[in-house]
């Protein structure tokens, strides 16, 4: 009996063996059948070739492709960077990969984070000059030798002297004067028929030989002749030149004095290039000098040179100053300000948003829900702690005045993570 149950047992484990056995093929033979049945996967389902695909790894579209250390630049599609040794990555439609980054308002105030409203108004920017002093060349007089004659005595003696309207400047001998004088008063006492028309021709040789209308009535109320005429000084002002000197022979159109007037003054002010489109002619100018402290001066932009400094770079505009104290004088260091007219508005933002990189120009844009970006932007003119916004933003943004260098780092940083991934 008990080789029986032995026998049994044998039996009951060779089947057991052989099920398993069995089992193992067919469940060997159903993985290949299926692998044999399941399609190869596409490229165009694990790899997206266009904006609009589906990104395997967030199951949302794509909008681009961009470089995160230069997210302003966008791809159409998938591939290396022209700008960094890095694969472009997939921004998706309302992913976190926009250039945006998230803070927490904790945080937020930790940082001091401030921010303002992209508005319009009128910008009233200053530009501010160095400039000197110079003489107004249209307020200038020279005066000449009207006929042959000689220098007497000189009542200026040295340049720069100040002569003010009707001073004496010299006496003269005019010989041909003295000649005409004594025809005059000869004729004059005629008496006899056509003596009128005598006088009259008298009067008129006067005229030709160069004497002044003033010099005939006081011949004519004084009734003998002058030997020595004053030369008087015609404006007001300080001598320039002097060619005369005393016993020297002068003739007909020598210059002997010249006297630029002080009343009014040029200051040249140096403006650079780049800010030339912004000074215009009849612009309002506002001039103070260290000399005269507290003393300003106002005047207006009378020309605009037509030349440019080849060492310097800058535009000179001619400014016209009144100086009735004759204060400012020729060489004289001056300031001055620029104030354009008639500002128009314009997209305005505080000049402490905008981040200067040293190629572009970017502002911190604060979007809401703790989300802040980066934006690229086009500056202009710069005013009153303003600064002008060619493009990049638009009115009733919000862009961030204070702890946007902390953001931007972060961004940075976040930018750096997207790398390595």
């Amino acid at each position: 009996m008990n080789r029986y149950l032995i026998a049994g047992l044998t039996g009951a484990v060779a089947l057991s063996v052989l099920g398993y056995a069995l089992y193992r093929t067919g469940v060997s033979a159903g993985r290949t059948q299926a692998m044999v049945d399941q399609p190869a996967p596409t490229a165009a389902t694990h790899a997206p070739q266009k904006p609009g695909d589906i990104d395997p790894r967030t199951g949302k579209k794509i909008l681009y492709w961009h470089d995160p250390m230069v997210p302003a630049q966008r791809f159409d599609h998938p591939g290396k960077s022209p700008f960094m040794d890095m694969q472009l990555v997939p921004v998706v439609e309302g992913g976190a990969d926009t250039g945006a980054i998230e803070i927490s308002p904790r945080l937020q105030q930790n940082l001091g984070v401030r921010t303002a409203l992209v508005a319009r108004g009128q910008l009233h920017p200053e530009i501010t000059a160095s400039a000197s002093v110079a003489y107004d060349e249209r307020d200038v007089a020279l005066v000449q030798a009207r006929a042959n004659g000689f220098v007497e005595r000189l009542r200026v003696r040295a340049t720069l002297d100040a002569v003010r309207e009707g001073e004496p400047l010299a006496d003269l001998y005019v010989p041909d004067w003295v000649a005409a004088q004594v025809e005059y008063l000869a004729v004059k006492d005629l008496n006899s028929p056509g003596a009128a028309d005598l006088v009259d021709g008298a009067r008129q040789r006067m005229r030709l030989a160069g004497m002044p209308e003033d010099l005939i009535r006081a011949l004519e109320k004084r009734g003998r002749p002058q030997s020595r005429f004053t030369l008087l000084a015609p404006i007001s002002g300080v001598i320039t030149e002097l060619m005369a000197r005393e016993g020297m022979t002068v003739t007909v159109g020598s210059s002997l004095f010249r006297i630029n007037g002080l009343r009014r003054v040029w200051v040249n002010a140096e403006v650079a290039e780049t800010l030339g489109e912004r000074v215009h002619r009849g612009d309002a100018v506002h001039a103070r000098t260290a000399a005269l402290p507290g003393v300003a001066f106002d005047g207006r932009v009378g020309a605009i040179l037509p030349s440019v400094n080849v060492a310097t770079r800058t535009l000179t505009a001619r400014v016209e100053l009144a100086n009735p104290r004759m204060e400012l004088l020729p060489g004289m260091f001056v300031t001055v300000q620029f104030a354009p007219a008639a500002p128009a508005d314009v997209l305005l933002v505080p000049s402490e948003a905008v981040i200067e990189t040293g190629t572009r120009r970017v502002v911190m844009l604060a979007e809401g829900d703790a989300r802040f970006r980066r934006v690229n932007v086009e500056t202009g003119a710069q005013g009153g702690g303003q600064t002008e916004i060619r493009s990049g933003l638009t009115v009733g943004q919000k862009v961030v005045v204070s702890g946007q260098f902390l953001i931007d780092s972060e961004a940075s940083l976040k930018a750096t993570e997207a790398r390595l991934q």
